[in-house]
């Protein structure tokens, strides 16, 4: 049955706003990957790390605060892979005080190509993510020399 299913890379994103400033800036781009088939969003979680520690998960729908729901194109994305396990760990490297939304997404791009391979007999056997500061700083420092 695996055979037939046809799945891109997954990967996750924890994406801090400190103070809980939260403007909602980055949904409509959000919203254009998914309507373009470029991803396919599997979890959307937002968490707060009171002043104590404590992490809780809630719900947001007005970004900007003008009484439209930004969120609602994204209503009843929850696959169930992300658990309360996934909530401590976004916990852990937020700030006090401050908010998060935990992304999960299929790079939906990829799909195709990664069936293609599994049907030639190929397996993708390893895949990983260079963060981009990680990323800018090896540039500039080969632009350097």
């Amino acid at each position: 049955m695996t055979d037939e299913i046809e799945l891109g890379p997954v990967d996750y994103l924890v994406v801090e706003f400190p103070g809980n400033k939260m403007t909602g800036e980055g949904l409509p781009m959000l919203v254009d990957l998914v309507d373009r088939g470029i991803i396919r969003i599997l979890d959307l979680v937002f968490v707060h790390k009171d002043v104590d520690g404590s992490v809780r998960v809630f719900e947001i729908a007005d970004f900007d605060g003008d009484g439209q729901l930004d969120l609602a194109v994204f209503d009843g994305a929850s696959s169930g892979l992300l658990g309360d396990e996934d909530v401590a760990r976004a916990g852990e490297v937020i700030e006090a005080g401050s908010s998060a939304g935990i992304l999960l997404f299929e790079n939906r791009w990829a799909a195709p190509f990664v069936g293609a391979l599994r049907r030639g007999g190929a397996e993708v056997v390893a895949s990983g993510r260079i963060p981009a500061a990680e990323l800018i700083g090896a540039l500039e420092s080969a632009e350097a020399h």
